[in-house]
């Protein structure tokens, strides 16, 4: 698969993840329909409806590459794919439910066991993120489509962060003073790695948890935009694992954080 053929794919799939943005809006405003997983996690009409929209374009697209999906996965099932897509229809499906405006649309194609493809939609941030490789990685915002580079927009001189929690445990909080964080604002979707990809923060870590569809799409728009992503032990971040659970993390926007 060459790069024209990466830019037709992400491309096609721009409308489609906006689509889908406008589904979760609308559903969310007649009433969701809730149910508890058997891993304690809820899932709703809305993430199910834009799952099939996702995974029905995608299978248009790329007819004969497999679609792994959370809302489909069996994880019972030892993965041995390298090349495959990940969707999570709706990551941060807690903050969906609540009205916030955080949650995120994610498809992302991995080939040999990078996501090079990724595709973010933010619909109540009104912000929709695409990458197709280095270099290639973008944010459309209302009408406008702006290249990603991860130039620093916030204040130089300092390191700003995000978080998974509004409490990071000890091990997080060394590694923020290991890297000169002086403050952190939660998050709770993939959206945190957009904004490392925009510049508008500098830094996200995280210890092993979730699995490989909540990172992938992020993970190609940030590292697209130019972000160093490795392992907390300065390893590389890789997918395709046999159970998809992640390796720990950290996003860095460029070597020198404060500049």
């Amino acid at each position: 698969m060459n790069n024209n053929d990466l830019k037709k794919i992400a491309e096609e799939l721009i409308e489609t993840t906006n689509t889908a943005g406008r589904i979760s809006i609308d559903l969310y405003r007649k009433g969701l329909k809730k149910i508890i997983k058997p891993d304690n996690s809820p899932v709703t009409n809305g993430d199910l409806e834009v799952n099939k929209l996702l995974t029905e374009k995608i299978k248009i697209l790329t007819p004969n590459i497999p679609i792994i999906s959370e809302e489909t996965v069996n994880l019972k099932k030892e993965n041995k794919l390298s090349t495959f897509w990940l969707i999570d229809p709706i990551d941060g499906t807690r903050e969906y439910i609540a009205g916030k405006d955080e949650y995120t649309i994610n498809a992302s194609l991995v080939l040999n066991n990078i996501p090079i493809i990724g595709l973010l939609g933010a619909p109540k941030k009104n912000r929709l993120f695409y990458a197709y490789g280095k270099n290639n990685s973008y944010m459309i915002e209302g009408k406008k489509i702006i290249h990603l580079d991860c130039k620093k927009k916030s204040e130089k001189g300092k390191v700003l962060a995000v978080s998974g929690s509004s409490k990071p445990g000890n091990l997080i909080l060394d590694v923020f003073k290991k890297y000169k964080v002086n403050s952190f604002t939660p998050m709770h979707s993939s959206y945190k790695f957009c904004v490392i990809a925009t510049g508008e923060f500098d830094f996200y870590a995280a210890k092993e948890r979730a699995y490989e569809w909540d990172y992938a799409a992020g993970h190609a728009v940030a590292e697209g935009a130019g972000a160093i992503i490795t392992t907390l032990e300065n390893k590389e971040f890789k997918y395709g694992k046999s159970d998809y659970k992640n390796l720990s993390l950290i996003i860095r926007r460029n070597k020198i954080l404060d500049a």
